[in-house]
């Protein structure tokens, strides 16, 4: 699962990569977001508004639902895969579960990330890790729906973020999912209509070389902690990297660090 994420930089920089301008509702949204949670407001592109940050709550209420729900992650295989085996090629039952059906075909956004919290499947947030890309802002594959509150009337715009199987840098920590990561290439696809079958081809793995994952402290946990020292690394990287480090660039970024600066160590 998905269940913590990552967003360091101010409004601009995701408005400048996505090439998507945020509506006045944005200034009212605390970014950075250290600790990214379910039921915390976070930018999304949707299919239906692509030129537009929005900002929807994290956890999904299904339209139908008769109260709120928070589904914070949606299983590419749907009910198959229940070994969460890591090789799993098969059917993506996503498109049939009740919850989901719906949006995987019409209502699809970005989830806008800068890094993941992942951690052991028995573990979890008791041993966690940051997990990132060579790559960042990047976008997690997501569902949205819309729901109205049957007492009150108010509309309620939420988002899961959709699931597969662990690649090689998930397996390493020991856990048995990872988020969808769409490459940028296919982040437009993902928003525009077209076949079902060329839309479920893109819940893959994302390339493990391009993923590396450092354990971080235990204070994450807690919903209320947002600040940058949650980021610290406890050790050493699952995987030798000599291209990046990311707790560095982060507070260089504070002190007036910008992507022209950047050195490889």
């Amino acid at each position: 699962m998905c269940g913590r994420y990552v967003l360091i930089d101010k409004l601009e920089a995701y408005e400048q990569r996505f090439n998507a301008a945020a509506g006045p509702f944005s200034v009212h949204i605390r970014l950075p977001n250290y600790n990214v949670v379910p039921g915390a407001l976070a930018p999304v592109i949707t299919n239906d508004k692509p030129d537009e940050i929005q900002f929807f709550r994290f956890g999904m209420t299904p339209f139908w639902a008769k109260k709120p729900m928070y589904l914070i992650n949606a299983r590419a295989e749907g009910d198959h895969n229940a070994d969460d085996d890591p090789d799993y090629h098969g059917a993506k039952g996503i498109i049939s579960k009740p919850s989901f059906r719906k949006p995987i075909r019409s209502q699809r956004c970005l989830v806008i990330a800068d890094y993941f919290i992942e951690g052991p499947k028995k573990e979890k947030l008791d041993k966690p890790y940051l997990v990132y890309l060579k790559r960042r802002p990047f976008a997690m594959a997501g569902i949205w729906d819309q729901w109205a509150d049957p007492n009150t009337g108010e509309i309620l715009y939420s988002f899961s973020i959709i699931t597969t199987t662990p690649n090689r840098i998930l397996q390493k920590i020991h856990h048995h999912r990872s988020p969808v990561i769409l490459h940028e290439r296919d982040e437009r696809q993902w928003l525009e209509a077209g076949p079902l079958a060329s839309i479920t081809d893109l819940l893959e793995p994302y390339d493990s070389d391009e993923m590396n994952a450092y354990p971080i402290g235990t204070r994450i946990k807690n919903p209320r902690s947002n600040d940058i020292e949650l980021l610290e690394p406890l050790g050493d990287p699952v995987e030798q990297d000599v291209e990046l480090r990311v707790v560095r660039e982060l507070k260089l970024q504070g002190m007036g660090y910008t992507r022209r600066d950047e050195r490889k160590e």
